[in-house]
């Protein structure tokens, strides 16, 4: 069976069209070797030209090339940044309004708590060993009570001398005033002259004078006896007792005795030059003692009249109620209340100081910042206590006002405060 030419060349032409539509349609087509002998060869795929070769490539570069200058646009170039002083945003600050509380002015002073009259005792007569002690520190005595005994042997022989001089000096100094009397009696009469008479009125002088010496002469003795008994002067409480039995008491010499009149105590201590031009006699004060939790009562008594050039401090005494724990010498702290009043307090963060004053910061019903100069009264742990400048109604500027300028306008933002004490 011959092969028709033709026929092939048709089938050729038209098959692989058909074998599209089969294969679309889901047939499977299936290669015999009479379709590889007649199948047209497959052409190879055409190369592109040289132009579309480097298309791709040069684009790449090309794009690489505009995001590198992009980049060193954006990351090279300076941001533009605006002064402070030109921005338009308005600063956002906090404000509170000042509570005003009831506060207590005070000045305080360290010192020791004394004897408000302490006489001290010594030897005031002659040198002479003690011979007996009767009382000991913090005894109560009453005046004139004997504290200590010198020895008076001498003295009291002495004593014992001048008082028999005195006797003999008055039985001479009768018997010569008698002796004139009779003197007088007879002159009248010429019984003796004119020159006898004289004597015997100048020898009763001579001896009525005698008598004086010896009784001066006596008494001395006998104040000079008199001082080997040590006594109290007035009624009190042997504080400190510095003499022993066989000790030599010498007159001048070291105190023996320091007693306290009445028991009465006192602080005394220095203040600071401007406090002590704000304490007034009479003030209340507040004693407080180491190692005692409960404080004492007191009141300003004496203010001291100078001040010392070297120090800038004055003394300043505290009459206190007398108390066993109140024992002269000890270590005390007072506190004397000036004043009380009704001030603003404010944080230390709203308050401010350069070389015109201390100020605050305060902000207007147009909210701009406006400097207002104050007068601290003290500082304590509320905060700032305020004498002058701020009423307590204003809006203050809480934090943050170092970075605002007088004027300058700014947003608010208010912080609750505590209600004012009563």
């Amino acid at each position: 069976m011959g092969t028709n030419p033709e026929h092939l060349s048709s089938t050729s032409e038209h098959e692989p069209v058909a074998w599209i539509g089969r294969e679309r349609a889901g047939v499977e087509r299936v290669t015999t070797s009479a379709d590889v002998l007649h199948d047209p060869p497959i052409s190879p795929p055409q190369q592109p030209g040289p132009l579309r070769r480097w298309v791709l490539p040069v684009g790449v570069v090309l794009a690489a090339l505009l995001l590198a200058s992009a980049s060193f646009m954006l990351l090279g170039r300076k941001p533009h940044v605006t002064p402070l002083a030109h921005q338009k945003e308005i600063p956002l600050v906090t404000v509170m309004t000042p509570p005003v509380r009831e506060v207590t002015a005070n000045v305080s002073f360290t010192g020791a708590i004394a004897a408000r009259y302490d006489m001290p005792i010594a030897n005031e007569g002659d040198t002479a060993r003690v011979v007996g002690v009767y009382v000991e520190a913090g005894d109560h005595v009453q005046k004139g009570q004997l504290l200590a005994k010198l020895d008076d042997s001498i003295l009291i022989a002495q004593v014992n001398r001048l008082a028999a001089s005195l006797e003999q000096a008055r039985a001479q100094s009768e018997l010569s005033a008698a002796e004139y009397k009779r003197a007088l009696g007879v002159e009248a009469a010429g019984a003796l002259s004119a020159e006898d008479i004289e004597k015997r009125r100048a020898t009763a002088v001579t001896d009525a004078a005698s008598v004086k010496v010896a009784a001066a002469q006596l008494a001395e003795a006998q104040a000079r006896l008199a001082r080997t008994r040590i006594v109290a002067p007035f009624a009190g409480t042997v504080l400190t007792r510095r003499v022993e039995v066989g000790q030599i008491a010498n007159p001048g010499g070291e105190t023996l005795f320091r007693v306290a009149s009445g028991g009465e105590v006192e602080m005394r201590g220095q203040i600071a030059e401007q406090d002590l031009a704000q304490v007034k006699v009479g003030q209340p004060a507040t004693v407080y003692l180491t190692g005692l939790a409960r404080p004492f009562d007191g009141k300003v008594r004496l203010l001291g009249a100078i001040i010392d050039p070297l120090t800038r401090l004055g003394d300043i005494r505290i009459a206190l109620t007398p108390d066993p724990a109140l024992r002269p010498g000890a270590f005390a702290r007072a506190e004397v209340t000036i004043a009380r009043a009704r001030r603003p307090v404010l944080p230390q963060t709203a308050v401010f100081s350069d070389t015109e004053g201390s100020y605050v910061l305060v902000v207007d019903a147009h909210g701009q910042v406006a400097r207002r100069a104050v007068r601290v009264a003290q500082q304590d742990a509320d905060g700032v206590v305020l004498a002058a400048g701020v009423t307590g109604n204003e809006r203050v500027v809480k934090t943050a006002g170092g970075f605002l300028r007088d004027g300058e306008s700014v947003k608010t933002v208010t912080e609750a405060v505590q209600a004012p004490l009563p």
